[in-house]
């Protein structure tokens, strides 16, 4: 199944996205393995640090792309498509092409590639109490 940011996007809660993106406990094939070098030296380019820049003004650094779930601390950008050393190596559109990246906080990468609901962030409000900022009471 090849998963698009078109498609994502019609979805309406945070959890349908998440669900549409996990790849329930597996992780890319090898990971890069020896080949790591690879994925290093592209997310340090030029060409990624723009096309980073222009996927987080797109989602509106939210984590998903959901308006309400700021990310306020790494933003990840997340390829939805695992990709290979193949895709680095022939720059596929997998690698560059917006409709296949997504903006992720930390905690949202890691539950996505691990299946771990547990992980995601909780948007909750939190009730709030008196006196339960002050540290000596």
């Amino acid at each position: 199944m090849i998963r698009t940011y078109s498609e994502m996007i019609k979805l309406s809660t945070f959890k349908e996205r998440f669900n549409y993106l996990s790849l329930d406990g597996v992780v890319a094939e090898e990971t890069f393995g020896f080949d790591r070098y690879l994925n290093q030296k592209f997310y340090r380019s030029r060409e990624w640090r723009q096309l980073r820049n222009q996927i987080i003004v797109r989602d509106n650094g939210c984590d998903l792309a959901m308006d309400g779930y700021d990310i306020f601390d790494q933003v990840i950008i997340h390829h939805m498509n695992p990709i290979r050393s193949q895709d680095i190596i022939q720059v596929t559109d997998f690698l560059t092409n917006p409709e296949y990246l997504v903006c992720v906080s930390k905690l949202t990468h890691n539950a996505i590639h691990y299946g771990d609901e547990t992980l995601l962030p909780s948007n909750a409000v939190i009730e709030r109490k008196p006196n339960d900022t002050c540290p000596w009471r």
